[in-house]
Order: structure tokens, then C-alpha cells, then sequence
């Protein structure tokens, strides 16, 4: 991942996304689930990718036996709101704690800014701003 050391923001390419899909479907590959659930909007791109890996459908909400997935664990605030679903796993591909719950392709560093290639680079900064306000970071 290119990273700019001024900033801490790290873009993660396409390539390391796919790397990242391959990853979480080899750990996924022999359970049954009842869907896959992606949060939005972050999870979307994540979810579809891995409906399509592991042949599992999408579903609009997460339900029992589901697997549930995000981009970024940063605060925990989006994904405990799903926690006490029953027989749930989860999965983010980068998370700013040590998991104890929920799955994790990569750690990162709490002031790390990680740019996804399906974001728009020239709103990048306006984004960064709006989800520091929203979680009062």
C-alpha cells in the first residue's frame, strides 16, 4: 500500500482489495451462511465482491448466520449495532483496534486515512472531514 507519511493517508489499490476478498473467502470458504451482508456504504464493494467468490447472495439487512462485512473498524459504532446477531460473523479489511469480536484483513494505526479505490480522490478530503465531525474524532 503507497502510503504518504505527511498526511498518513494510505491508498489501498484494487489488487490488495482482490488479495484482501481472496483472503476472507479462504477463511469463509467451508461455512454456511445465510447471506452477506455489506454496510453502507463502506461494505458495499467488499459484500458484492465476496458474493460473487463464494456464491452466497446478498441480503439488505443482516439476519441470523450471516456474514457481515465493512471496510474500516475504527470506532466500533457501526458494526455494534449488529453484534448480538445470532451465529453472525464478521469481517472488515481494516481495522484501528486488535479485534477480539469481528475478523480483520490488516491493522492500521488510528490517525491512518486509508483512500479505497472506489472512493473519488478529489473528494477525499471533505469526506476525512465528515466522518471526523459525525463520530466527534
Amino acid at each position: 500500500m503507497k502510503k504518504e507519511k505527511i498526511s498518513m493517508k494510505s491508498y489501498f489499490t484494487w489488487s490488495e482489495f482482490d488479495k484482501s476478498v481472496e483472503q476472507i473467502a479462504s477463511k469463509c470458504n467451508d461455512l454456511e451462511f445465510s447471506g452477506i451482508y455489506g454496510v453502507p456504504r463502506g461494505g458495499l464493494c467488499l459484500a458484492v465482491a465476496l458474493s460473487h467468490k463464494l456464491k452466497i447472495n446478498l441480503i439488505s439487512k443482516p439476519i441470523k448466520n450471516s456474514l457481515i462485512v465493512d471496510d474500516v473498524y475504527e470506532t466500533g459504532i457501526t458494526l455494534n449495532n449488529f453484534k448480538d446477531i445470532e451465529g453472525a460473523m464478521f469481517f472488515v479489511l481494516f481495522s484501528k483496534i486488535k479485534p477480539t469480536w469481528w475478523n480483520s484483513v490488516f491493522i492500521s494505526e488510528k490517525s491512518e486515512w486509508i483512500v479505497f479505490p472506489w472512493e473519488n480522490k478529489l473528494n477525499l478530503q471533505n469526506d476525512r472531514n465528515e466522518y471526523i465531525n459525525k463520530r466527534g474524532l
